[in-house]
């Protein structure tokens, strides 16, 4: 008797438990994409995102002054995690100088000298918008360097999207690292590999 009532005792335990998983919400689906920077031949670079150097801001002043409607040393992360729901950009000390002039230069005027100290007070920035379309709601960036998750010095959730500020060494080209954008129903994971890393500027 002692034998049965144990059994009945543990059947009902497993049909409460399977009950509570049928009525559970299905975990978010998970997307894996590979990402993929734009290369531009000059001037080559291949050390990854650094702080700005003297060496550096003049190379993205020469970049800015280039002009053209989408050169690729200034919009080198266009399409860095191409996907259906979410669209990133990089700020970085770099990018904020070779935009600046980029910017100008565009509009026919002389070409500025954006502020060095500024580009030195400036870290990485990860921007994150919602794709035209996409149903699936931002709520959050993860980066994460192997099995350790990388905590943002900032971060702040706007309009459907976020950014979400990191130090150098979180995008070091030492080793890949992976970005989890997490949305409600899906999470697209992009894994930006090392070489990718190294023509980060």
């Amino acid at each position: 008797m002692i034998a049965i009532a144990s059994r009945r005792r543990r059947l009902s335990a497993i049909l409460a438990a399977a009950v509570v998983l049928a009525w559970l919400p299905p975990a978010p689906a998970l997307a894996q994409i590979t990402a993929q920077a734009r290369r531009a031949s000059t001037p080559a670079w291949n050390k990854g995102l650094l702080p700005i150097s003297a060496e550096s801001y003049w190379n993205a002043v020469a970049c800015g002054k280039q002009g053209g409607e989408d050169p690729p040393c200034v919009f080198w992360d266009t399409g860095l995690c191409k996907n259906d729901d979410f669209a990133l950009a990089l700020y970085t000390p770099y990018k904020m100088v070779a935009y600046e002039v980029w910017r100008v230069v565009h509009q026919k005027q002389p070409a500025p000298t954006p502020s060095y100290a500024e580009a030195q007070r400036t870290r990485v920035t990860v921007g994150v918008t919602p794709v035209r379309g996409s149903t699936n709601v931002f709520t959050g960036l993860v980066l994460k360097r192997g099995a350790a998750t990388v905590a943002p010095l900032d971060r702040s959730l706007s309009d459907g999207g976020g950014r979400f500020t990191f130090d150098y060494p979180a995008f070091a080209a030492t080793s890949d690292i992976t970005l989890d954008l997490v949305g409600r129903t899906k999470t697209v994971s992009c894994l930006v590999g090392q070489p990718v890393l190294a023509v980060f500027r």
